[in-house]
């Protein structure tokens, strides 16, 4: 008998390629854990709050009285009338509960735009710093991606003259993220609103994740929906994985118009048939109720930052802004590490403390590393004491 040969698709070679150094800091740190090692974890962005209990509670009552069937391809009523009416409340666009379709993740809701919009080998423009799930997701749909850098030396900042310069005569979308994972920038209504004109104007889709909506500080979002004059070619992303606290409940949904809905729809219903009914209710629940909680998470989110900022501030060696949203921090460390890479391993090692090195993020990344704002103020001070005594003995072994 000869030896089955196992063949597979290009999707998931694409997938299986993904760049090896992603998460090896982390992988590392969680052997280390595994080991008994006192291992502090600042590396990835799932909120260290519990879901709110009101939510629980309205998700066991829900279960309670048999909500566990099939759902409709494009989600519950309740949940996208939910999500229509706070589109409409905050945007002079009406939103009718027929522009949203719900997914399982804003992740998954990407894939499934992308997928929707874009043939293999066509063009995307994506500023980055980039969320790093965009890159499996582009590789996996074989897609050529044009990467846009907003510098570090300008803070990151949202650049619409260098994302309208890099679109061409082959480019069919452009994605945006604000506030961008991992730097918490945020772009202007006025820019969002010219951007998307240009992209109109050229028969370009443009998709805004908006995922971070949610956790800003100085000043409130402003959703790509609320500012473009003309939704035609819009699409916008959100869920409440990060908001709300409901990372493992795995429930984002996308917004937009005319036949890209029904195409999102027909895409839902041929690859997850539905999200869980109880998840669904329990999600518009949260939409309706979710002022006072979300308001202590963010206050808790932004005493954090405020926390990394300054004594990130006072450690000779590195350098950070102070990011307008988001659950992150990122910090320069090229005057102490050659890389993020080198910095994060090396930290790591020396003492216990796991962040992530820019570099998967973008080039314009490449010498930074990104801090976490997902753990409590008391253990992102033990953090910063040991990142501290790291940099001072770097910098003692270099003079």
């Amino acid at each position: 008998m000869t030896d089955f040969t196992p063949q597979f698709s290009l999707q998931s070679e694409a997938l299986n390629c993904e760049d090896s150094n992603v998460w090896a800091v982390s992988d590392r740190a969680h052997d280390l854990a595994d080991k008994g090692e006192d291992v502090i974890f600042l590396c990835v962005g799932d909120p260290n709050f519990d879901t709110p209990e009101p939510i629980l509670d309205f998700a066991r009552a829900r279960l309670g009285v048999g909500r566990t069937h099939y759902s409709p391809a494009a989600g519950e009523p309740v949940l996208r009338r939910a999500i229509a009416d706070i589109e409409s409340r905050v945007s002079p666009h009406p939103c009718n509960p027929d522009d949203v379709v719900v997914f399982p993740g804003g992740t998954n809701a990407i894939y499934a735009v992308l997928s929707c919009l874009l043939n293999p080998g066509e063009e995307i423009v994506i500023p980055e710093p980039m969320y790093i799930g965009y890159v499996p997701i582009c590789d996996s749909l074989r897609l050529s991606v044009n990467r846009v850098a907003c510098p570090a030396e300008q803070d990151f900042a949202f650049d619409v003259e260098a994302i309208k310069a890099a679109v061409s005569e082959e480019t069919r979308v452009v994605m945006i993220n604000t506030p961008v994972n991992p730097t918490g920038a945020m772009a202007t209504p006025e820019q969002l609103r010219e951007l998307a004109a240009f992209c109109r104007e050229r028969n370009i889709w443009l998709v805004c994740d908006e995922m971070y909506s949610m956790i800003t500080f100085a000043r409130r979002h402003t959703s790509l929906r609320t500012a473009a004059e003309s939704l035609d070619n819009i699409v916008v992303i959100d869920g409440l994985s990060k908001s709300h606290a409901m990372s493992g409940w795995r429930l984002g949904w996308a917004v937009a118009r005319g036949p890209l809905v029904d195409r999102l729809a027909a895409f839902a219903g041929a690859t997850i048939f539905g999200c869980p009914q109880f998840i669904q209710e329990a999600a518009a629940f949260a939409l309706e109720f979710d002022s006072y909680f979300v308001k202590q998470m963010r206050d808790a989110y932004e005493r954090r930052r405020n926390l990394i900022v300054e004594r990130i501030g006072k450690i000779p060696g590195l350098g950070c802004y102070s990011p307008d949203a988001g659950m992150f921090v990122m910090v320069n460390v090229s005057e102490v590490a050659s890389s993020g890479q080198e910095f994060a391993e090396a930290l790591l090692e020396a003492e216990r403390v796991s962040v992530l090195p820019g570099a998967p993020f973008g080039e314009c990344a490449v010498n930074h590393v990104r801090l976490t704002l997902a753990a409590d103020e008391a253990e992102l001070s033990r953090a910063l004491d040991r990142i501290e005594r790291f940099v001072t003995c770097a910098n003692r072994q270099a003079s």
